[in-house]
């Protein structure tokens, strides 16, 4: 069993979002393969990203980000994830990617294989990385996949079972009226609600 500093020394650090409920985990914006594409698209939600800002670009987060998203090379990196994250995370609730994205196939799969070992937390992740769909039938059931519409406003895709919006008025998200915090909502987590909108911020 390692430590929790080792651990971090092989995975790096989990990021720790203020409004969410528990730990996430999260890469460099810039390197999502879709999103930095769609980030040049004007009214694109890639284009009005949060981690592209702020302090997502402060150096000490910046490198924290980019060390993370090489770890997911090591042949370690699933036994250390599911060690790291049953040691941190006490909240029962885990967000994948509150910056970033999935880079492919492996990566996902690597993913995949960490929520089949902590089958006491239920995980989310929000994508916009449309080729997902045709894996979604080996997804674990304690993993909400969500893929998120790329335009501001734009209806929720109909094909995927669990979507994402960000809409400018009517959102589903209670987060702006308490705080800007999940508190006791957990409806990203849940499979049984098809579709979350976000307000533009």
């Amino acid at each position: 069993m390692a430590t929790i500093k080792a651990l971090q020394m092989q995975v790096g650090s989990l990021s720790n979002p203020s409004k969410m409920p528990g730990f996430g985990y999260s890469t460099p914006a810039k390197d999502c393969q879709t999103g930095s594409k769609l980030a040049k698209i004007v009214n694109s939600i890639c284009s009005i990203c949060y981690a592209a800002k702020g302090r997502y670009l402060w150096p000490t987060v910046a490198t924290a980000l980019k060390n993370r998203l090489a770890t997911i090379e090591l042949d370690t990196w699933v036994d250390d994830m599911v060690e790291f994250i049953g040691k941190k995370e006490k909240s029962g609730f885990f967000r994948w990617h509150d910056s970033g994205d999935v880079q492919d196939l492996d990566h996902l799969k690597k993913i995949y294989a960490v929520c089949r070992l902590t089958p006491g937390k239920r995980h989310w992740l929000p994508t916009r990385e449309a080729w997902i769909k045709q894996h979604l039938h080996d997804k674990p059931d304690n993993l909400v996949i969500r893929f998120s519409a790329p335009m501001i406003d734009q209806a929720a895709p109909e094909s995927w079972p669990n979507t994402s919006t960000v809409v400018t008025s009517g959102a589903s998200c209670p987060a702006p009226e308490q705080n800007n915090e999940c508190r006791d909502c957990r409806q990203c987590w849940d499979p049984g609600i098809k579709n979350i909108s976000y307000g533009k911020h």
